[in-house]
């Protein structure tokens, strides 16, 4: 069902207003809601969004505005994000009852911590906003291969590894590894810059420009290993993950619909950090939440995902010694949506924040995949 906006701004723009101008927990009557949304679920609101949908009526008063469930993608688009936690909550008046002091407490602190949206790309400004962030994962990556230095290096020299091929020496896993690093290392500095700057324009660029610098910073120092080198195939993944993470980034609602993740299978030491073992545990795929689709919103579908993805076994030094041949799977599967099931609803910001992991990295055991290749 559809909000009424009358074809015009000016049968919803004095409601916003009003609300925009009233304590942070203000409600109105419903008059101008279709009768049928009565039951629809809270919408939280916040006061920059108000003012940004107030003013995008002013240009273009026919704007379609769907059910509140949806209403959250359609402001987005307009220049989100727009939401906080308690920042304003429109619903009928006498549905959810009077407000609490708890939430008029969390209204003012989401209030407080609203912050207007820069209307033009900086990359100065960008880097300026999350100096803090970027120098901590800068640091972490600097840490990690600062030991190269001390460890025989030599003058940088350049390596072919090859992409999937069975002769590789990880069949691809290792390159996989990289797209999924540098993916998350943008996704990271995304969320931190959307904070930050209140969605403002070109941050996905600044975002995964940075990840890159960051992840050619770790290319460099392979390139004094004495048993490695740069290699492009790992620069040409990198740029994958950066890339993937702007083209999520950047078309409306795909984050919604689309995530790239790691599952990993205990072994018998239930995680190994390096070698062979360590990728022979990795599986990468790509996961397409049914939830994100308006078609599967109310139906039990939504909690459905379908995957499709990549692995591999029987490349460890053992197997190779033995003459076993290396296997490369391609497979499809199913899971459920885990963030959909336990967090969408949560009230605490911690908690929806905690769930938002599970859009980068799969609980094991918790998909079934069935092999397309051997």
């Amino acid at each position: 069902m559809r909000l009424k906006t009358a074809r015009a701004a000016g049968a919803l723009a004095p409601a916003i207003l009003a609300l925009s101008a009233a304590p942070a927990m203000a409600q109105w009557d419903g008059s101008f809601i279709d009768q049928s949304a009565t039951h629809e679920p809270m919408l939280e609101v916040s006061p920059i969004g108000i003012a940004r949908l107030d003013a995008a009526l002013a240009q273009d008063p026919h704007i379609d505005l769907v059910s509140t469930t949806e209403l959250a993608a359609d402001i987005r688009q307009i220049g989100g994000p727009v939401f906080t936690n308690r920042a304003a909550t429109i619903a009928p008046a006498g549905i959810y009852g009077p407000e609490s002091s708890e939430d008029a407490k969390g209204a003012a602190i989401a209030e407080s911590e609203a912050r207007p949206r820069r209307p033009y790309a900086s990359f100065g400004e960008d880097v300026a906003a999350i100096k803090w962030e970027l120098a901590a994962v800068g640091g972490y990556y600097f840490a990690i291969n600062a030991p190269k230095l001390f460890d025989d290096p030599q003058w940088p020299s350049f390596q072919s590894e090859g992409w999937f091929g069975v002769n590789t020496n990880n069949v691809g896993i290792d390159k996989l590894a990289h797209t999924y690093s540098t993916y998350i290392v943008s996704e990271l500095l995304y969320a931190r810059l959307n904070h930050k700057t209140g969605g403002a324009p070109g941050i996905q660029y600044t975002a995964a420009a940075l990840a890159s610098g960051i992840m050619i910073g770790t290319e460099l120092f392979d390139a004094i290993e004495p048993t490695s080198g740069w290699s492009w195939e790992d620069f040409a993944m990198n740029t994958a993950g950066a890339g993937l993470s702007i083209l999520r980034n950047s078309v409306p609602d795909l984050d919604q619909k689309l995530d790239f993740r790691l599952m990993i299978t205990p072994n018998d030491d239930i995680y190994t950090t390096s070698g062979k073992e360590h990728f022979r545990q990795q599986r990468y795929f790509f996961a397409l939440k049914l939830a994100g689709f308006e078609a599967f919103e109310r139906s039990p579908f939504r909690l459905l995902e379908l995957h499709l993805g990549y692995r591999g076994d029987d490349f460890l030094a053992e197997d190779r010694a033995a003459g076993i041949r290396p296997q490369r799977h391609i497979f499809v599967g199913f899971g459920l949506n885990f963030g959909e099931l336990f967090f969408r609803r949560a009230k605490s910001p911690t908690v929806r924040s905690a769930g938002d992991v599970l859009n980068y990295f799969q609980l094991p055991y918790t998909a079934a995949h069935f092999n397309l290749t051997e």
